[in-house]
């Protein structure tokens, strides 16, 4: 599969809150980086657990605004219902992510979905 074909793999697995799917598609040693956290995640069971994380917390829904290719790497440009925005860059090794960096507001996903900001992004 091509980086734009696994980046919408990804996607759905996203909008079906499928965290076993997803994290199925980090390899094994994949590192996150998110834009909310102070360090990267490390493995993917450390990534799993933000994925458990998160949709505990939240319904969240990724809606395709654009995807850019070069080389190994697939680009996101996403937005969803509420108005939130942001961009993930994805690097794959053997069709799975090896890289994750992801910017979106904090603030403003936890005021759109109605949420108390957390001291820790991890912890609810």
């Amino acid at each position: 599969m091509t980086p734009t074909e696994l980046m919408r793999e990804w996607v759905a697995r996203f909008n079906a809150a499928d965290i076993q799917g997803l994290a199925e598609m980090y390899a094994e040693d994949a590192v996150n980086e998110q834009a909310v956290l102070a360090e990267p995640l490390v493995g993917r069971s450390a990534i799993r657990k933000l994925l458990e994380v998160d949709f505990a917390r939240a319904k969240m829904v990724c809606i395709e605004e654009r995807i850019y290719e070069c080389g190994d790497t697939a680009i996101l440009q996403w937005r969803d219902p509420l108005g939130l925005k942001g961009c993930g860059f994805f690097q794959f090794r053997d069709e799975k992510i090896c890289h994750q960096k992801g910017y979106f507001d904090q603030l403003s996903f936890f005021k759109a979905q109605g949420l108390p900001v957390p001291h820790d992004y991890l912890n609810s």
